[in-house]
């Protein structure tokens, strides 16, 4: 059974909803008010760092582990969202599993559309080899667009020869830019933020004339074969909830070591409300222990 306070989340998510705009510059200034309800905590420090040039931002806790980094790539439609809305997501995820978090900047959709976004997690990423991390030492993790960049970026980075992190981990990702999942439809009266219409218009100012089904772009098209272990956790609730499973599904065909976590309830991206919501602290100490435990070899 759910605690109370997702009854709290989830009329909060409704009435933004209820209020919400087509308006790209509304959208945003939306999403920067949410961040800036979650502070981090006090032991946590912020470094504002350029990470192969890219604006990032390091997000350590005391007992961070030297040598080791989770390079996090953010959410919200490749369009939306910055540092800001998620510092205090990764400041808790990080420090569950001990290390470092690079949080970054990509450039956004519609100023910067595919594959500006995969360009920039690869570049951050090389920057943390040439800074000395070594990629064994190194996980990717994202949510929503940022959980599909996390795949779009393990995927750029294989074909590319590179040396590859040792875990990725997607929190609700979003690899069909098409919208076609049986959860789209099936699950929509239960998605009180996330529907078809708002993925689509997201899809279209990030793909501008490129096909949806480009494997960077949608990994669900992608060749997962070689892709260190994945964690995915999705909500049951979620109208991408089918995006997850089928995600984890191709996955493990291709022969990757999948855990996919659906929990019972949850809307998309519950982790973020982790200040307020017991089930988003339990799943970030999930996901930090998966990091760690793989991290650790």
């Amino acid at each position: 059974m759910a605690s109370p306070e997702l009854a709290t989340v989830i009329t909060m998510l409704r009435a933004l909803k209820a209020n919400d705009s087509p308006d790209l510059e509304t959208s945003r200034a939306a999403f920067e008010n949410v961040g800036t309800a979650f502070p981090v905590p006090a032991d946590v420090r912020c470094e504002p760092v350029i990470a192969g040039g890219v604006p990032a931002e390091w997000i350590r806790r005391a007992d961070a582990t030297p040598g080791a980094a989770l390079l996090y790539l953010h959410g919200g439609g490749y369009a939306i969202g910055s540092i800001n809305t998620h510092r205090a997501l990764v400041a808790t995820l990080a420090g569950a599993a001990r290390i470092p978090g690079l949080l970054i900047d990509y450039r956004r959709a519609p100023e910067a559309p595919f594959p500006a976004a995969v360009d920039d997690a690869t570049a951050a990423y090389h920057w943390l080899l040439a800074e000395g991390v070594a990629p064994e030492r190194i996980a990717i993790a994202g949510d929503s667009a940022g959980g599909g960049l996390t795949i779009a970026t393990l995927v750029a980075l294989r074909d590319a020869g590179t040396p590859l992190p040792a875990a990725g981990v997607c929190f609700s990702p979003w690899v069909d830019l098409e919208g076609i999942g049986e959860s789209m439809t099936a699950r929509a009266e239960r998605d009180p933020i996330l529907q078809q219409e708002d993925l689509l218009w997201f899809a279209n100012m990030y793909l501008g004339n490129t096909d949806p089904r480009t494997p960077l772009a949608a990994p669900l098209y992608a060749d997962l074969s070689g892709l260190p272990p994945l964690l995915v956790q999705v909500g049951e609730a979620e109208t991408l909830y089918d995006d997850a499973t089928r995600l984890a599904e191709r996955a493990r065909k291709a022969g990757v070591d999948v855990t996919l976590e659906p929990w019972p309830e949850m809307v998309h991206v519950w982790q973020i409300f982790a200040p307020i919501l017991p089930e988003g602290r339990e799943a970030l100490a999930a996901a930090g222990r998966f990091i760690a435990a793989h991290i650790a070899g």
